[in-house]
């Protein structure tokens, strides 16, 4: 079809699977670095710890020693498995030292008893990104013997690789259980969203493209979740707008149709008029006594045949305002009924004489006109037009004593074609007295139906 908007599904870079791994990816990664943080402060602790107690345990093994047994070299091989310059042991008022040569300055001094998990986060991550081969002294308790001070001085080149070593070592662990649990969860939304997404898709496309075609578009679903309700309701949507074309192809076969008869039936109404004119002529009081009303519903159906065309053009009513009193066009309403049903039914007028409107006069009898002979269709006796003035509006009220409305009947109220459940009947009665009460600036609204009757309210500007 010329000018028609074509639909391309994205390709696997912009595609919804594409972002759902990224993410998935990029979440697991951030899971891992605030993990990650925390821990690498902890290791740096437990790694402090053991320094203290392989110290403690060093300087017990020198202790415990015969006086003589351990020389210089022997007591540097001892420091140096433990990788400290010297070590310090306090208990009560004892103090002993032991190194190989006068130990280095210290450059940092740690103590143990006074750290905090914020200060530690601090200093692990300042121990990364420091450079050099600081000294530190450490002063700490043995974790086994709580009453004896342990202080070691030692360079923290060892410290910082050993981080680093557990650094990249957490790494290597965050991106394979990245790749898992992307891959994992990727797979189970790929099977359980996009791909049933991506079906959806295509087929609201192919439905976009041929709407007519009854097998195109979404298809039903057996589940039961939020995608098979989205399968439910684009069924239910497609069905209207299949019903919805439908309607429009016969509304606009129906504009054709009358614009083709509507001349001929005009000369038709144009023949009816002129016999109208003799019989008019004619010197009987029952035959003079029926021309009006016989002439005045000839040019009533010529508007209505205008009025219909107009409709099925999607042309709204062409108003022509005058004030009038509403009694007088209901008595005219009743005096027409009274004509054609011969008695067996009748419009109760109960307007006030004073009430008036400014409207279109003839449009207002077509939609009381219709009202009224719905009702008496329906099996009503008595129809009765009262009307009063409520916050600006002017109020009128028709009520039928008939046996009220069927459920199919309001279901298709003001739909054309729908509304309708008489056999002959078209269902654009309503409709088009709802389009011509809107013209005005009103409204028409069912307010009651039951086995008692039917009340309608027509709302106009006062």
């Amino acid at each position: 079809m010329a000018g028609e908007k074509k639909f391309i599904l994205p390709s696997w870079a912009r595609s919804l699977s594409a972002r759902v791994l990224l993410l998935t990816i990029s979440f697991v990664m951030l899971a891992e670095v605030l993990i990650y943080v925390p821990s690498l402060a902890n290791f740096r602790v437990n790694w402090l710890q053991e320094k203290i107690a392989s110290a403690h345990l060093a300087v017990l093994t020198l202790e415990a020693a015969p006086e003589g047994l351990f020389g210089t070299s022997l007591k540097a091989a001892i420091l140096g498995r433990v990788d400290a310059q010297a070590v310090v042991l306090r208990r009560d008022d004892r103090r002993l030292m032991v190194f190989t040569e006068q130990p280095p300055t210290a450059d940092i001094t740690v103590r143990m008893q006074q750290r905090t998990s914020l200060g530690s986060v601090g200093s692990a991550l300042a121990l990364l990104w420091q450079s050099g081969d600081q000294v530190v002294r450490l002063i700490g308790a043995d974790p086994e013997t709580p009453e004896i001070e342990v202080e070691v001085v030692f360079r923290q080149a060892k410290l910082r690789s050993d981080m680093l070593v557990y650094s990249r070592n957490v790494l290597l662990l965050s991106l394979i259980i990245s790749a898992i649990a992307g891959g994992l969860l990727y797979a189970s939304l790929q099977s359980l969203v996009v791909r049933p997404m991506r079906r959806i898709t295509e087929q609201i496309t192919e439905f976009a493209h041929n709407p007519e075609d009854g097998t195109a578009g979404v298809k039903v679903s057996k589940r039961e979740d939020e995608i098979g309700v989205i399968r439910h309701v684009l069924v239910q949507m497609q069905d209207d707008v299949r019903a919805s074309l439908k309607q429009q192809e016969h509304l606009a076969a129906l504009g054709s149709a009358i614009s083709k008869i509507n001349h001929d039936l005009r000369g038709i109404l144009s023949t009816a008029v002129l016999i109208s004119d003799r019989l008019a002529s004619v010197d009987d009081p029952e035959v003079k006594r029926i021309s009006p009303p016989l002439l005045q519903a000839i040019d009533r159906a010529i508007i209505l045949c205008t009025q219909t065309l107009n409709f099925a053009r999607d042309e709204g009513p062409q108003l022509t305002r005058a004030r009038f009193r509403l009694t007088r066009l209901v008595d005219d309403v009743t005096n027409d009924f009274a004509v054609f049903e011969s008695g067996l039914a009748s419009v109760v007028n109960s307007v006030g004489p004073e009430f008036t409107l400014e409207a279109d006069r003839d449009q207002l009898y077509r939609v009381l006109d219709n009202l009224a002979r719905n009702a008496f269709e329906s099996g009503a006796f008595n129809v009765t037009v009262t009307a009063n003035e409520n916050n600006g509006k002017a109020e009128i009220d028709v009520t039928d004593d008939g046996p009220g409305m069927s459920q199919l009947a309001i279901a298709g109220l003001f739909k054309p074609f729908a509304s309708s459940t008489k056999r002959d009947g078209t269902g654009l009665g309503l409709t088009i007295a709802r389009d011509v009460m809107r013209a005005h600036g009103g409204d028409i609204t069912l307010i009651e139906t039951s086995s008692k009757g039917t009340i309608f309210k027509l709302t106009l500007p006062a």
